[in-house]
């Protein structure tokens, strides 16, 4: 748990959300400014005051990965960051090199579709089971991106479904699955290598006809060319 003070901005105007850091960077000599996917106010943009002194409450909380409950003081054009309760840090993929760049795509990839002030539950809450779905040794992390990729898509109209129409059964269904089955039921099955093939050449497809712009994140992925399984 990290905790900050509140200062002298007066209780009025507190609010207090939930939700995962997606980024940070700094501003100025001392302070950050973070972007949250939250389940109450979407995505929101916050500045952190005195972040980046050794010795500020805040300076564990406001990192990529980090998720639990924020308190912000809520300016007229802005929020400022407060206090926080971290519960979830996701120390297995921020620990490991085979993990994280995948993590950090998963991060940028939902800060591409969120909204501020929208509905991001759904979104909020398939990024958190894919983060936990990354460092299981029983599944195929090219599932995992590849399902979080087309649930994410599906969920904001970005699906062609003639591009799949022509699969196998087995992946037909596979599809069914993804789009349909519950986020906490999600990332529970395992794949052939054949089917998944399938399935990789035409998500990758449906991405390429929806999202022109390219994903820092992604770049780093593909000139490190770590492979995942």
């Amino acid at each position: 748990m990290v905790a900050g003070g509140f200062g002298a901005d007066g209780g009025d105007n507190l609010i207090q959300v939930t939700g995962i850091v997606l980024s940070a960077s700094p501003v100025g000599e001392y302070d950050k400014r973070v972007v949250i996917l939250t389940r109450e106010r979407g995505k929101l943009h916050a500045f952190a005051r005195g972040a980046r002194r050794q010795n500020s409450p805040l300076i564990a909380g406001i990192r990529p990965f980090c998720f639990g409950t924020f308190t912000l003081y809520e300016g007229r054009s802005s929020y400022t960051l407060k206090q926080l309760s971290i519960t979830n840090y996701f120390e297995e993929v921020t620990s490991s090199v085979e993990y994280v760049y995948l993590g950090y795509y998963f991060l940028e990839f939902a800060d591409y579709y969120s909204r501020e002030n929208g509905d991001e539950f759904s979104t909020l809450k398939l990024l958190y089971q894919a983060l936990r779905a990354l460092p299981k040794e029983s599944l195929d992390n090219r599932l995992v991106r590849l399902v979080y990729e087309l649930r994410m898509m599906a969920m904001n109209g970005d699906f062609d479904g003639s591009l799949f129409a022509l699969l196998s059964g087995t992946a037909r269904y596979a599809v069914d699955f993804i789009i349909n089955t519950p986020v906490e039921k999600l990332f529970t099955f395992a794949l052939s290598e054949p089917v998944l093939e399938e399935l990789l050449k035409a998500a990758a497809k449906n991405k390429a006809r929806y999202i022109t712009r390219s994903f820092k994140s992604e770049e780093v992925l593909n000139s490190i060319n770590i492979i995942v399984s």
